[in-house]
């Protein structure tokens, strides 16, 4: 039987032998997809939302979430609305902060000087970005239900499903960039989404954003990241960020 050196050989060779013939692109063509469509859904469900089509839908699901005799008690046991506000918490700006410059920190000990100062302008750049779009719009936030948690800024798109998307499918993406090994892209990636999610969805169970909010906000928040990430990519392939880390031996 063949050693795993060779195994091993033959899937290098088989790489290149594709990115001779530029199928190693496909993930770039894949992403310039999801960037088109996510850009699409958000314009479209931002033309809905200023003509209030889908209104009567948002407070229909905000309503599912409580319970019938009483609008103040959200469905499920005790325990889920605080691990919901626990969890929504990750989509603050001062958790964003912290997360943010810990993986600044990190990249620094590795001294990844380019990436770090991506990392900084992706995020601040995005944080913009929100408070822009949440100014532009000015939608008041859900009066159909009792909020669970202080809020004070405008509805949408939602901030914590936006900047939440923003900063970690951006970290997720740029950490991914940093290593040659796929599990770790695939753990960062993945980790990333189901952050993601779960923020958005804690803000609808606390009553603080429409469905249409949240999911304006992952996909401005999608872009972003896809945006930088494409740039990060052009940027090592010019040199002007650090190269992919190879992977260890028997990594994937």
């Amino acid at each position: 039987m063949p050693s795993s050196r060779h195994f091993r050989s033959f899937l290098v060779t088989s790489r290149d032998w594709l990115a001779r013939r530029g199928l190693l692109e496909a993930a770039v063509l894949l992403s310039l997809f999801a960037l088109a469509g996510s850009t699409w859904l958000f314009v479209e469900i931002a033309d809905e939302v200023r003509e209030g089509e889908y209104q009567h839908y948002d407070d229909l699901v905000l309503r599912a979430l409580r319970s019938p005799e009483d609008s103040a008690l959200p469905r499920g046991p005790d325990w889920l609305l605080q691990v919901a506000r626990d969890v929504t918490t990750l989509g603050g700006f001062t958790v964003i902060i912290l997360i943010t410059f810990g993986t600044v920190g990190f990249l620094a000990l590795r001294r990844k000087w380019h990436t770090c100062v991506l990392v900084l302008a992706s995020i601040a750049g995005g944080a913009v970005v929100s408070t822009l779009l949440k100014t532009f719009f000015a939608r008041s936030r859900p009066a159909v239900v009792p909020h669970l948690v202080d809020v004070a800024s405008l509805s949408f798109p939602s901030g914590h499903s936006m900047l939440g998307a923003i900063t970690y499918l951006t970290l997720g993406a740029l950490l991914a960039r940093t290593t040659a090994d796929r599990r770790i892209k695939i753990y960062c990636l993945g980790l990333a989404v189901m952050l993601v999610f779960l923020i958005g969805l804690t803000r609808l169970y606390l009553g603080v954003h429409y469905p249409t909010d949240v999911l304006a906000g992952w996909c401005a928040g999608i872009v972003w990241a896809l945006l930088c990430a494409l740039v990060a990519r052009w940027l090592q392939r010019r040199g002007a960020v650090e190269k992919e880390t190879p992977a260890p031996p028997g990594g994937r």
